[in-house]
């Protein structure tokens, strides 16, 4: 077989629904109707890309505009990547299966330094050149945004345009402009950078250019009289901004699998540490009401069970009682669980934690920093030891069994004593016990302080790698105690994250040096290779320190000075003295302005909820339903076409999301964790299609088996597709079949019927094989295998018994019986057809009827 599309290398690479693209929620427009096709690009794979919820808002945004069509494209794995450049495939898009480089604007997201160099990798397989000073108007435009653009520097030269800032009013003004300068008669790339340049929050770096003086600093002269800063662009009011409510539900097991809603953006509390806290200010807070409504409209179109609230500081929401109480009155009822991730030290109060006690315990994080009250001053995080130790308590109290703890070290001032501090304070944590008096878990993770542009901690020094290895070295001896982990971050990878955090646009040909060398996937601890790195900055010349471990003047120039966060330069330094003077800065959201600059008090200033009433006990209880008599259905599916690339707990998720969105109702189990009373055959294999799978359902009385077939057939991607629904009136329908039969058809390939005849004359075939847990069994192929005949030279049925405690799959059997490539059984079509007749027939004969005719 010729390998000619993505879709032909699905069977050959690991977890292929990542290149699907037919996702619930997923939009796909005719790009003949467009008058712009938009790409969003995500350089980390599928599951990282789709938990990040900037990518779902940006796409929901655009793709709402008629003469916009927004598609999505991920990092691809390493095995996909190889497939495509042996055989000169070029990357498409997720939703129209479109060449990437046929897109008129293609946006990175840019939110970690380490995903740098897979920007290479996705322009390199789209055959766009690398440098924007390379292209012209036959290629994309290729533009960045997100939190990595506060410095842009270090990647400006691979960007036509990079956005600063809050990406949902940008995004749209940049695509209107397009639109308006395309449809002129005169397309010159240069008036459309103009055109962009006059919105706020766009950077056009080709419009600066590099200066640098005999110390090595760079400072950017602007080429433009009128252009010499990028203001940050900002979103006064969440409430009146896009948010989408019917996001695009993912496959596979991605990082964050519940619905997200953004209670808040921005953070006052004034972290000296935190680019987060400065780059994203003023605090806006979403109104409860909004809340609600988006938490209505989007579990209905999702069907997620989980749901979790975002934002910097979610504790410090103004009504996060109240909305916390809302929310758990409808979502006890529907048997949605609420997740809180995590809360600052000292904001529980005793209503709080009287709800928190409903929540889900997934895991609770809270972060410390630093182990002494003096460094905290330092780093201006407001938080006593007593506060910590109660907090820490309360969370064990109200159930949570597992606490993780985040540190940083190597912050400025930071003494051995400090350290010492640190595991003083773990170990005082470690004694806490939970309300039965049982012993709870500490995780404890420790990462290498970065310092970060547009933050107070911009001029200080990082520590030394040498150092960084020797004092979490220290540490993980000192806490190799019972009940805690030790966990940290690779110290190398944070003097990487460093180097790109506060660097210039020199560093945009150590990435490509980097890149060729074979550096990707650099946030991934098994393909991270420092030694590659370090070749890459002697090659380049690059001084490693002078970017990273030299402390910096207050005076001198510094490689972001041109954009311009709105948190002004003489606030971040009265910060950086007071924290050498370890005095502390407090919280502007309810007291005195601090005068950081960001805020003008007519348009932009903070957005605090009103107040909200917190409901009476009563007024909370959800309503009483009586118990109602229940049903069981058996539903019949196929899994056919691009559905066969998903593996079952896939399959699982899609049915049961499904069945929410189609509002049927299902019994749920009893006990702390209830679960849907759902259950499935025996799992068929990825990549093996099938005309009938089954599994079985418990409802209420009222429910009718057309509810079920229409209303999942309403709501299934493409591949799946309900045959019907039948009533189950024996217990005897429950039983599992005997055998299954199979057509595998070869796509490059025959059988030799030498090899099938030596078979069928064997006695016997045994071999061993090892399951996942590394045991060892026999196996005698004979036993399984019923029936096995050529249909014709490429086509073959055979049929394998099912035995309890073992089973063979097709391709195993095949892969014993006939000398075939590894590559040739995994892109073989294999469809499972146990034949309905067959099953109706055994019913009959054992007295088994339907309740039901099939719908």
């Amino acid at each position: 077989m010729v390998i000619k599309s993505i879709q032909d290398i699905l069977p050959l690479v690991e977890q292929p629904s990542r290149y699907l693209g037919s996702e619930v929620n997923r939009i796909k427009k005719n790009h003949n109707k467009v008058k712009l096709s938009f790409l969003l690009a995500f350089p980390d794979l599928y599951e990282i890309g789709m938990s990040n919820f900037g990518i779902q808002i940006l796409y929901s945004i655009l793709n709402s505009c008629t003469e916009i069509a927004a598609e999505r494209i991920f990092a691809p794995g390493i095995d996909m990547e190889a497939y495509l450049r042996k055989y000169d495939i070029p990357l498409v898009s997720l939703e129209s299966q479109k060449p990437i480089n046929e897109f008129n604007i293609i946006g990175f997201s840019l939110l970690y330094e380490l995903n740098f160099t897979n920007v290479l990798t996705i322009l390199e397989l789209a055959k766009i050149p690398f440098f924007a000073s390379q292209r012209d108007t036959s290629h994309p435009l290729i533009i960045g945004g997100g939190t990595c653009t506060c410095n842009p520097e270090p990647f400006a030269d691979f960007f036509d345009a990079i956005v600063v800032g809050d990406g949902e009013r940008v995004a749209m003004e940049m695509s209107l402009s397009w639109i308006k300068w395309n449809d002129s008669s005169h397309r010159d790339k240069d008036e459309l950078l103009k055109m962009w340049s006059k919105i706020e929050g766009v950077y056009i770096p080709t419009f600066f250019e590099t200066e640098y003086d005999k110390s090595g600093f760079q400072s950017l002269r602007p080429k433009l009289s009128n252009y010499s800063k990028v203001k940050r662009a900002i979103i006064e009011d969440l409430d009146h901004t896009p948010f989408p409510d019917a996001p695009i539900i993912p496959y596979g097991k991605t990082i964050h699998d519940r619905l997200r809603l953004e209670v808040a953006r921005g953070c006052s509390r004034g972290c000296r540490f935190c680019q987060a806290g400065m780059i994203y200010r003023p605090i806006r807070e979403r109104s409860m009401d909004n809340l609600i409504t988006l938490f209505n409209d989007s579990i209905h179109s999702t069907g997620y069970e989980d749901i979790s609230l975002l934002s910097l500081s979610t504790g410090d929401y103004s009504c996060i009682t109240p909305l916390l109480q809302r929310l758990m009155l409808q979502c006890e009822t529907e048997h949605i669980s609420v997740s809180l991730p995590s809360l600052r030290a000292g904001t529980l109060t005793p209503e709080l934690m009287h709800l928190i006690k409903k929540v889900r315990k997934t895991g609770f994080t809270i972060a410390p920093e630093a182990g002494s009250q003096r460094l905290r001053n330092v780093i201006n995080k407001n938080i006593t030891e007593k506060e910590i130790i109660d907090t820490v308590s309360a969370t064990f109290i109200m159930g949570w069994q597992v606490i993780k703890l985040y540190f940083m070290i190597g912050l400025p001032t930071e003494t051995d004593e400090d350290l010492q501090s640190l595991i003083d304070l773990v170990k005082k944590l470690r004694k806490l016990k939970g309300e039965k008096g049982q012993k709870c878990r500490l995780n404890v993770s420790v990462a290498t302080f970065i310092p970060k542009a547009h933050t107070p901690f911009q001029w200080a020094s990082q520590m030394v790698l040498r150092e960084s290895k020797e004092k979490i070295k220290w540490l993980q001896n000192a806490l190799r105690l019972p009940g805690i982990q030790f966990k940290w971050q690779n110290p190398e990878v944070s003097i990487l994250e460093g180097l790109f955090a506060r660097g210039d646009r020199r560093l945009s040909h150590l990435l490509v040096s980097a890149y060729k060398k074979g550096c990707k996937f650099d946030g991934w601890s098994d393909k991270f290779h420092y030694n590659l790195w370090e070749c890459a900055l002697q090659s380049e010349g690059i001084d490693l320190n002078f970017y990273t471990t030299r402390q910096r003047n207050l005076a001198e120039a510094l490689p972001w000075d041109h954009v311009d966060s709105k948190v002004t330069k003489n606030f971040l330094k009265t910060e950086w003295i007071k924290a050498i003077q370890e005095q502390p800065t407090l919280d502007c959201r309810n007291g005195e302005c601090k005068k950081c600059g960001v805020c003008d008090f007519q348009v932009l200033q903070p957005k605090i909820s009103a107040p909200c009433v917190m409901e009476n006990d009563d007024a909370l209880k959800p309503k009483t339903i009586p118990n109602p008599s229940y049903k069981t259905f058996k539903v019949s599916y196929s899994k056919q076409n691009i559905a066969k690339h998903l593996g079952h707990l896939e399959l699982v998720n899609v049915i049961t999301r499904a069945l929410k969105r189609a509002e049927i109702p299902v019994k749920f189990s009893e006990g702390f964790h209830p679960l849907p009373k759902i259950s499935f055959d025996d799992p068929l294999p990825i990549g093996i299609e099938s005309v009938e799978e089954f599994f079985y359902l418990t409802v209420p009385e009222a429910i009718k088996p057309r509810d079920v077939t229409e209303g999942l057939n309403k709501h299934l991607p493409t591949g799946l597709f309900v045959n019907e629904c039948l009533l189950a009136s024996h217990k005897a329908l429950f039983n599992k079949p005997t055998s299954n039969n199979y057509i595998v058809t070869l796509k490059d390939a025959v059988f030799d019927k030498g090899e099938l005849a030596y078979y069928k004359s064997r006695p016997e075939l045994i071999y061993s094989r090892t399951n996942r847990k590394g045991k060892t069994s026999t196996i005698d192929l004979k036993k399984f295998i019923l029936k096995i005949d050529l249909l014709a030279p490429s086509k073959l049925e055979i049929t394998i018994q099912s035995q309890a405690e073992k089973t063979v799959r097709p391709i195993e059997a095949i892969s014993k019986i006939f000398s075939l490539s590894e590559k040739n059984i995994k892109i073989a079509a294999i469809v499972k057809n146990n034949k309905r007749e067959h099953e109706m027939k055994h019913n009959a004969e054992n007295g088994l009827f339907y309740d039901a005719v099939k719908i």
